[in-house]
C-alpha cells in the first residue's frame, strides 16, 4: 500500500486504530452529502425489495398516515423503491446533479433542499389521497426534482442530456418537464407519480429565490444571457 494512505507509526508496524478512526471520518465528512445520500437509499432499496412488509412500513400510504403516528412517511417513502430500475434511475440522476449543486449551495442547504423536497412533493398525494386504500407511493422521485430544478436555478442554458444522447438546453427541459408532469398527474389510473415529480421540480426552484439573495434576479439575469 502506497505510503500516506494510512496513519501508520512506523513501516511494519500495527496500524494506530486512533489515528485510523480520525482518517475515515476525514474522508467520510469530506465526502459529498449527495454519495451518502445514495449508499443510505440503495441499501434501504435493497434491504426492502427482500423485505416486503418492511417496504410498506415505509412507503407513503396516506390512508394509515390518519394516524400522527405515521407521519414518517412522509420522509421515508423516498428511500424505497419499486424496483431496481427505479432505483439506478434516481440514483445516477442524483449522482450527476447533487455534487454540482453542493458546490452552489452547500452541503448544509443541499441536504435541506433535498429531504425537504421529498416532503413537499408528497403532501399533495397525502391529501388527495387520504381515503383511498389503493392507493400508495415511494421513490426518492421528489426530492431528486427537486435538485435538478435547483441545479437548473444556476445553469439554465447547459445542456441536460436525457437518456445520454438527446442534449437539450436546462430551460426548455425544465419547461417540458412541468408541461409532462402536469398533463399526466391530471389522469386516472396512473402507476407513477406524477403530481410528486411536479411539485418537487417546483419547489427546487422556490427554494432557490428563497435562500439566494438576489431572490431570483441571478436567474433571470443568467436567462436572459442566452448563448448556445
Amino acid at each position: 500500500m502506497a505510503r500516506g494512505i494510512l496513519p501508520f507509526h512506523k513501516a511494519g508496524q500495527c496500524l494506530d486504530l486512533r489515528k485510523f478512526t480520525i482518517h475515515v471520518q476525514k474522508v467520510f465528512l469530506s465526502m459529498p452529502v449527495t454519495y451518502i445520500i445514495i449508499g443510505i437509499s440503495v441499501l434501504i432499496s435493497l434491504y426492502c425489495f427482500k423485505q416486503e412488509a418492511i417496504r410498506q412500513k415505509l412507503m407513503l400510504y396516506p390512508v394509515a398516515m390518519r394516524h400522527p403516528l405515521q407521519a414518517y412517511r412522509l420522509i421515508t417513502s423516498g428511500f424505497v423503491h419499486v424496483d431496481t430500475a427505479h432505483l439506478v434511475f434516481n440514483m445516477i440522476t442524483l449522482y450527476f446533479f447533487g455534487p454540482l449543486l453542493e458546490r452552489f449551495i452547500g452541503a448544509d442547504q443541499f441536504l435541506m433542499l433535498y429531504l425537504s423536497g421529498i416532503i413537499v412533493a408528497n403532501l399533495p398525494s397525502f391529501y388527495r389521497h387520504m381515503h383511498n386504500p389503493r392507493f400508495a407511493s415511494l421513490g426518492a422521485s421528489g426530492g431528486v426534482a427537486s435538485v435538478i430544478f435547483a441545479c437548473i436555478y444556476f445553469i439554465p442554458w447547459e445542456r441536460i442530456c436525457i437518456f445520454f444522447f438527446l442534449c437539450i438546453p436546462a430551460i426548455l427541459f425544465a419547461v417540458g418537464y412541468l408541461i409532462y408532469s402536469a398533463i399526466m398527474s391530471r389522469r386516472a389510473k396512473q402507476t407513477i407519480n406524477h403530481t410528486a415529480h411536479f411539485l418537487g421540480s417546483v419547489y427546487g426552484l422556490v427554494y432557490m429565490i428563497i435562500i439566494d439573495s438576489s431572490h431570483g434576479a441571478l436567474f433571470l439575469e443568467r436567462l436572459m444571457n442566452f448563448h448556445m
